[in-house]
């Protein structure tokens, strides 16, 4: 079987997702370094919260890449094979990239810490909007951002599947956008609860505080390749991987062609190394791929059962 990894990104937190898979010291290792190298408590933050806590920028990205990587090495343990492709879904990229060798967990937290605040102080706070829009074409989406800007910035982000697609950008022109995609056919429009526009235009600040940052850091070419967001290809100079990174804070994920690529690659099945499976239920939507999620300790060791045929 030839299969794939993709790790999941904002949005899969949740209070208490870890207790899924047990009582395993590898998560707890996992979870204390790179609660060392932020300098707070991030197992505390997961099992007990607060909520609200848990589910600010800052804290749900190196949270969600902290648990990515705990149920990556989760997977490792119980003697999982390597997969034949990696992928993540924006924040998931950062894991997808740890996995692969490229940048150790100690390093990368502190770097999605500082993503997340660039990402936050880029747009003064409800200026920029997001919303999902359902049921409608991405061109068809795209030629609405297009009419609906006047001036301002809304845009096509995330390309999840044929039909979800989410926009981004002004609150205004995001809500005008909203409109002429429901003229336009859209089933359903839905303003997301987030903090900042991500991956548009307006986030280029945070792009280049991230260009600033990632100069200082050593990546190592993959061990596995890694398709990226913003040109669903693979690199493996460490010089391309980190002009990818930067300048995916403000370009759209685009989920739809990478798992398409995966597809023709010669993949059979695609599974979701973290909790939740927001990503398992949107790769049939995508692809003619199988595949689940290892969202519990339970899913994992099905997974390995599985894979090894």
């Amino acid at each position: 079987m030839k299969f794939a990894f993709v790790m999941p990104g904002q949005g899969s937190q949740s209070l208490g997702m870890m207790a899924a898979y047990g009582d395993s010291p590898v998560i707890r290792a996992t979870f204390d370094e790179a609660s060392s190298a932020l300098g707070r408590d991030l197992w505390q933050l997961v099992t007990a919260g607060p909520a609200e806590q848990l589910a600010q920028t800052v804290n749900t990205q190196p949270l969600m890449l902290t648990a990515d990587i705990a149920v990556w090495r989760l997977w490792r343990e119980k003697g999982g094979p390597d997969p034949a492709l990696l992928a993540g879904h924006s924040l998931g990229e950062y894991a997808a990239l740890v996995a692969a060798g490229v940048l150790d967990l100690a390093t990368a937290v502190p770097l999605v810490e500082l993503r997340a605040k660039a990402m936050q102080e880029a747009v003064p706070a409800g200026t920029g909007a997001m919303a999902a829009i359902l049921g409608l074409e991405a061109d068809k989406v795209q030629a609405a951002c297009a009419a609906s800007a006047h001036g301002e910035i809304v845009e096509a982000v995330n390309f999840n599947s044929p039909e979800q697609t989410v926009i981004a950008g002004h609150k205004a022109a995001v809500e005008r956008a909203i409109d002429a995609c429901k003229t336009a056919g859209a089933k359903r429009a839905v303003m997301l609860p987030v903090s900042a526009p991500f991956h548009c235009a307006l986030m280029q600040p945070a792009a280049e505080r991230l260009r600033d940052a990632l100069a200082h850091i050593e990546l190592r070419p993959p061990t596995i390749p890694v398709i990226n967001n913003v040109d669903v290809a693979v690199v493996n100079d460490p010089a391309a991987i980190r002009d990818a990174l930067v300048r995916q804070a403000a370009s759209p994920v685009r989920w739809v062609e990478t798992l398409r690529a995966m597809q023709a690659a010669g993949i059979s099945h695609v599974f979701e190394c973290g909790p939740g499976k927001v990503l398992a239920g949107l790769t049939k939507r995508c692809a003619e791929l199988a595949g689940g999620a290892l969202n519990d300790l339970a899913a994992l060791e099905s997974t390995l059962v599985l894979v090894k045929g």
